[in-house]
């Protein structure tokens, strides 16, 4: 199964996929937080082929709601709405703060490690259950 995952953020959007055995994750792109995002996100699903959807929720360590909370949840139920693929929500604290360590030069390419960070902490867990 190949997934895709997501690091919503108020500007970007970080983007990683799976490979087509859904058991490694990579960092794929960027895209930026505007009126097309969803028109990007749909291409890029139907073009990498996806079949389950995962995005990192934004809330914080405590649990507690931040600026985005409210956009990136409004974006996962239109994300929903236009693809029919499975769409989940999953823990997301200090995926941004990892990946900073790999690539603390390149913007781009922290969205994308934070989102493939995301993605692999989700292909372990389903591996462990």
């Amino acid at each position: 199964m190949k997934y895709l995952g997501i690091d919503y953020g108020a500007k970007r959007i970080g983007i990683a996929v799976s490979n087509s055995e859904g058991t490694i994750a990579f960092p794929r792109t960027t895209i930026e937080n505007n009126a097309r995002l969803l028109e990007s996100v749909i291409h890029l699903i139907a073009d990498d082929k996806i079949e389950f959807i995962v995005v990192g929720d934004t809330r914080s360590f405590s649990n507690l709601e931040n600026p985005v909370t409210k956009d990136a949840g409004s974006f996962v139920a239109r994300l929903k709405k236009k693809t029919s693929l499975p769409v989940v929500s999953v823990w997301e604290a200090g995926s941004s703060i990892e990946a900073s360590r790999y690539a603390p030069e390149s913007v781009e390419h922290s969205d994308g490690a934070a989102a493939a960070i995301i993605l692999q902490r989700f292909i372990d867990m389903r591996k462990k259950g």
